[in-house]
Formats: C-alpha cells, sequence, structure tokens
C-alpha cells in the first residue's frame, strides 16, 4: 500500500470519494454518497487488489454518466446500496 497503514489508506479513499460525492452534489446531484462512489469504482476490482494510484484515478477521473449508469443498472437489478 506504498507506506500506508490499513487505516490511513481507507482515510484517504474516504476523503477521496467524499471529494467527488460533493462535486457530484455541487452539479445538482443531491444525495450522492462517498459510499455509493466507493461501491461503484470499486465493483471492477473484486479479483484484484490495484495499485493506489489506480484506485485514486479511479475515483477522480469519475464522470457523472458512469455514475448514473451504474445506479440505474442496480436500480434494475433491486440491489440494496446501503
Amino acid at each position: 500500500m506504498e507506506g500506508l497503514d490499513l487505516e490511513e489508506y481507507d482515510r484517504q479513499l474516504e476523503a477521496l470519494c467524499q471529494s467527488k460525492a460533493e462535486e457530484f452534489q455541487l452539479m445538482g446531484y443531491k444525495g450522492v454518497t462517498a459510499k455509493e462512489i466507493w461501491q461503484c469504482v470499486s465493483e471492477k476490482y473484486k479479483n484484484e487488489i490495484p495499485p493506489l494510484h489506480r484506485v485514486v484515478n479511479d475515483i477522480l477521473s469519475l464522470k457523472v454518466t458512469t455514475f448514473m449508469n451504474w445506479m440505474t443498472l442496480n436500480a434494475f437489478k433491486g440491489m440494496n446500496l446501503d
């Protein structure tokens, strides 16, 4: 984890997800949470533990359209996002 302990790693990723959620909220997408951002981004990491730089890039480069498509698909699947 490139010099970070697990707790600090989690804190940093949570802060990035919160920042991205706030960005989406400023764009008019009220109610977007950091947890939803993380669930969307981390879905593709099911079979691997990616390097930190990739996770950071995936969070910061997440587009609203990608996120909303993910939310829509999960709504159709009846997934509970809580």
